[in-house]
């Protein structure tokens, strides 16, 4: 039975407009943006197939390019749709953050970092630069490295500190293995980051490790 056949408080898209999108679940969400299915399956009948197949939603998400396309009923027009919207949703984080200042707003802080570096195969480190006003100026990936790693250079992070004109900053790096835990290594680098901005009268106000989980706060470790 097709998804039209259904009572009309039974369909996806009408009980999203209804009762809103938190009220759905991600075979319901997906089904709305797949629009369709395939002959004798129904659009949610085919995006629980994928959830399937793809171990959820962050699975079908995360899928590279060839993976995703593969699968009967995606393809590469709704890759790219696919692609567009999570970058919409990351753009909207930032542009979110970017209303007051970010200490009023820890959890925005989080969960706009998560988004940026949470999925990266590789160790990915950037930087938020922020006014006198703790108000964010803009973000930069400053330094990429391998599954391991990421080699930080603290003369650079204040090179770019200075061209922002920033009053401070909060940097970030995400642990690809999905272990948000400090280690001894992140806990020096910050100290020496924290130096280093500090002959320029720069304020280093947190170093967050980003995982799976919740993403970790240096500041509230006590290392800040």
């Amino acid at each position: 039975m097709s998804i039209r056949s259904w009572p009309r408080d039974e369909r996806p898209r009408e009980r999203l407009i209804q009762r809103g999108p938190q009220a759905l679940s991600d075979a319901e969400l997906l089904a709305i943006f797949l629009r369709t299915g395939r002959r004798g399956q129904s659009a949610v009948e085919l995006a629980r197939e994928l959830l399937a197949a793809f171990s959820g939603l962050r699975g079908l998400l995360e899928a590279d390019r060839e993976t995703f396309a593969a699968r009967p009923g995606l393809g590469d027009a709704k890759y790219a749709q696919m692609q567009a919207a999570l970058e919409i949703a990351r753009r909207h984080l930032g542009q979110a953050l970017q209303r007051g200042p970010t200490l009023s707003s820890p959890a925005q802080t989080r969960t706009y970092l998560t988004a940026l570096l949470r999925d990266h195969p590789s160790e990915v480190f950037g930087g938020l630069f922020l006014d006198n006003r703790h108000r964010v100026i803009g973000y930069e990936e400053l330094f990429r490295g391998t599954i391991d790693g990421a080699s930080v250079y603290p003369r650079e992070l204040v090179r770019r500190a200075l061209a922002h004109n920033a009053a401070a900053m909060i940097v970030a790096h995400n642990h690809p293995s999905g272990v948000a835990e400090p280690s001894a290594a992140d806990e020096a680098l910050t100290d020496r980051l924290r130096g280093a901005l500090g002959l320029v009268d720069v304020r280093l106000l947190d170093h967050f490790v980003v995982g799976d989980g919740e993403p970790v706060s240096l500041a509230e470790r006590g290392v800040l």
